[in-house]
C-alpha cells in the first residue's frame, strides 16, 4: 500500500472521462488499498480514481457511518463501475474536494440516492444513502464523468479551516 498524489484543478485528467473497470486484478486491489490510504492521509470521505491519476470507473467513500460509540466509525466502502439508479430530496451545503484543497463552496445535491456498482470482490451491490453519503456518492460519481464540484457551487468559494473535512 502506498500514498498516492492527488491531481488537483487544472490537471486535465480531471475533466475526463473514465472507462469502465472490465476486471478484478491484484492491480486494481492496489489500486483500492492505495486510495483508500491516500484518502485518510488527506482526512477526505471519498477519492475517485482520476484524481490520483487513473481513468477507471472506481470510487471509496468513508463517511464514518459504521456502527459504534467512537465519533467516527469506519465504513469503507468500494464503488467499481456505479450507476446512480435514484435520487431524491435536496440538501444544500458546504462541500470541499481533495482535489481543491483549502477550498470550499455551497453545494445543493439530492438528499437520497440509490447507486448499483461492484464491490472490491466484483459482486454487484446497491447502496442506498441520505445526508452526508448521498452527497459524497454523487460527488464522486461526478468525478468519473469529468466534472469537479466547482461547477456546481453557489457563489464564491472559500478558504476552509485545515482542519475541516474534504471530500
Amino acid at each position: 500500500m502506498a500514498l498516492r498524489n492527488i491531481r488537483t484543478m487544472g490537471d486535465e485528467i480531471l475533466n475526463k472521462v473514465c472507462k469502465p473497470v472490465k476486471e478484478n486484478t491484484p492491480k486494481l486491489q492496489m489500486l483500492i488499498d492505495d486510495m483508500f490510504d491516500t484518502m485518510y492521509e488527506a482526512y477526505g470521505v471519498g477519492l475517485a480514481a482520476p484524481q490520483v491519476g487513473m481513468l477507471k470507473r472506481l470510487v471509496v467513500i468513508d463517511v464514518g457511518d459504521g456502527e459504534g460509540e467512537e465519533e467516527f466509525v469506519s465504513n469503507p466502502r468500494v464503488l467499481i463501475n456505479p450507476e446512480i439508479l435514484e435520487t431524491s430530496g435536496e440538501q444544500t451545503g458546504e462541500e470541499g474536494c481533495l482535489s481543491v484543497p483549502g477550498k470550499a463552496g455551497i453545494v445543493t445535491r439530492p438528499n437520497y440516492v440509490k447507486v448499483k456498482a461492484l464491490d472490491r470482490d466484483f459482486q454487484e451491490i446497491v447502496i442506498e444513502g441520505e445526508g452526508l453519503l448521498a452527497r459524497a456518492i454523487c460527488h464522486e460519481c461526478e468525478h468519473l464523468d469529468g466534472h469537479l464540484y466547482v461547477e456546481r457551487v453557489e457563489g464564491e468559494l472559500h478558504d476552509v479551516g485545515e482542519n475541516e473535512t474534504e471530500e
